[in-house]
């Protein structure tokens, strides 16, 4: 096919893509890893804090504040540091630290950094400038954070899975800036732990929990929904249980005002303070028993019943206690290490994973201005997989500039997204470092617990049969170059003397 008639089929694709009725994604979908049904699971575990109790915008500003101000009244840190206010959409959950660099970057599932997605403060570090300090893109994995996301034994990475860590990754960002700014000699780990340590105190010290308590209105989203998928749960007979690291007067108050005062009703076991995911591994914890109003027994429980608080404990003597084994349980969560990982590798539970995220990345997703972008850039990759050897100077001088269009696309769809990051799922076209591990470790996921509202307690979740790079597609919206009816060029071969 000569370049002529590659170019004026081109133009025509570009006149007719707006006029395509692409295939819309229902934001309330629930979609599949892995082949689950509903009609297996016999009881339903769930997290607390963003899975049943979702939180506005509002509450990552307030961490953000109580854990600037304690840096500076605890740790010493500079006034100025009070300039700084929480950036909205500045982050997306599942990006990298490198602790002793200070910089703040989005990895792949291939462990490869996204050129244009690496921060220092709150400014963009050049590409040369990463691809010189990492000897090229790639992190190798001893450098990468252990199997729960944190940096230990060496390794200088930190990565933030958790929607609380936004609050987090702003902080550390700012700082930073403060520091460079103003020309200040600090150590990035002293900074990084200096922060650390004042989230945590938003948390440990009850902080947050008693602004939230005081403040239901402003703080907690989403009731009304989560009340109606455990009502439907309860009706149909399923056991339920709540297995959260919250304590428990700060969950009663929040399910108070999200479900009413007869919350515990809809619940067989709830577990507080669990300390996951140390829950999941340490066998040493014995199970506690609360009152409601705080206070704790010292007899051993030989039975987790109705009804009753329980604190600590471990997964293996929860099992032992109610032979709640295997893929008869569904257990839902927010973090993908925390809550899902050790249920689904070592214990056979089915997984939900629970991506607020989801709502407003597949919104963007269904925008023509999106679909436009991404049909012309397939196409446009197909093109230049084709016609990217041989041909004359002319032809050649084409494709490059194909090349150019394409890394200005990528760029653009990045944008879409988060101008600084990016998607939460894609790293131009592979998948994020984020998206891997949700793939490996949830059976399904969801944008919010709501979704289940959506589907009979009998349906079975397939996931999308995909074809692996090897096989054949064998329908025409898989294919990429091969649904342009472009002709392969093949490689020119010598023959062995």
């Amino acid at each position: 096919m000569g370049i002529g008639l590659i170019m004026s089929n081109i133009e025509g694709a570009r006149g007719h893509q707006a006029l395509e009725n692409p295939s819309l994604v229902n934001p309330n979908t629930i979609f599949a890893n892995n082949e689950m049904s509903l009609h297996d699971i016999e009881i339903y575990g769930f997290d607390y804090d963003y899975t049943l109790a979702f939180y506005s915008r509002h509450l990552h500003t307030l961490i953000f504040n109580i854990a600037r101000d304690i840096l500076i009244q605890e740790h010493r840190y500079p006034e100025g540091l009070r300039e700084y206010e929480y950036i909205p959409n500045f982050v997306v959950r599942g990006l990298h630290y490198d602790v002793q660099k200070a910089l703040l970057m989005k990895i792949d599932a291939f462990h490869y950094i996204q050129l244009g997605t690496v921060y220092r403060g709150l400014h963009p570090v050049p590409d040369k400038e990463v691809i010189a300090m990492y000897d090229g893109c790639h992190v190798p994995l001893e450098n990468m954070s252990d199997f729960y996301g944190k940096s230990s034994h060496g390794h200088t990475m930190k990565q933030f899975m958790d929607i609380f860590s936004l609050p987090e990754m702003n902080l550390l960002c700012c700082v930073n800036d403060y520091f460079m700014k103003h020309n200040i000699d600090y150590e990035p780990v002293h900074l990084y732990k200096d922060v650390k340590a004042a989230i945590g105190d938003v948390h440990v010290k009850g902080i947050m929990y008693r602004a939230v308590e005081a403040d239901m209105e402003n703080y907690i989203s989403y009731g009304e929904q989560t009340h109606a998928v455990l009502k439907k749960l309860y009706e149909d007979g399923k056991k339920m249980f709540l297995i959260t690291n919250s304590p428990f007067d700060f969950v009663d108050r929040g399910m108070n005002y999200i479900v009413g005062k007869d919350w515990r009703d809809l619940f067989d076991i709830v577990i507080v303070q669990a300390d996951k995911p140390g829950f999941f591994n340490d066998r040493r914890k014995p199970f506690r028993r609360v009152t409601d109003k705080g206070v704790l027994h010292w007899d051993r429980i030989h039975k987790l019943e109705k009804g009753k608080i329980y604190k600590q404990g471990n997964l293996y003597e929860f099992l032992r206690l109610t032979g709640w084994r295997g893929s008869k349980v569904l257990y839902f969560g927010d973090h993908i290490y925390s809550d899902l990982a050790d249920l689904t590798l070592k214990h056979g539970w089915r997984t939900g994973a629970i991506i607020p995220e989801l709502r407003k990345e597949i919104k963007i997703m269904n925008t023509e201005q999106y679909v436009h972008l991404m049909t012309w850039l397939q196409g446009l990759t197909g093109l230049i997989e084709h016609m990217q050897v041989g041909g004359d100077p002319a032809s050649q001088s084409v494709v490059q500039e194909w090349i150019k269009e394409r890394e200005a696309m990528r760029s653009q769809t990045k944008d879409i997204f988060n101008s600084q990051f990016g998607s939460l799922f894609r790293t131009y076209h592979n998948p994020t470092y984020f998206s891997r591990r949700l793939s490996r470790f949830a059976d399904i996921y969801m944008a919010s617990l709501s979704c289940l509202l959506n589907y009979d307690f009998q349906h079975t979740f397939f996931p999308r049969r995909t074809p692996l790079q090897h096989e054949s597609p064998f329908w025409p919206e898989q294919t990429s170059a091969g649904a342009l009816k472009m002709p392969f060029i093949p490689h020119r071969t010598t023959t062995e003397e």
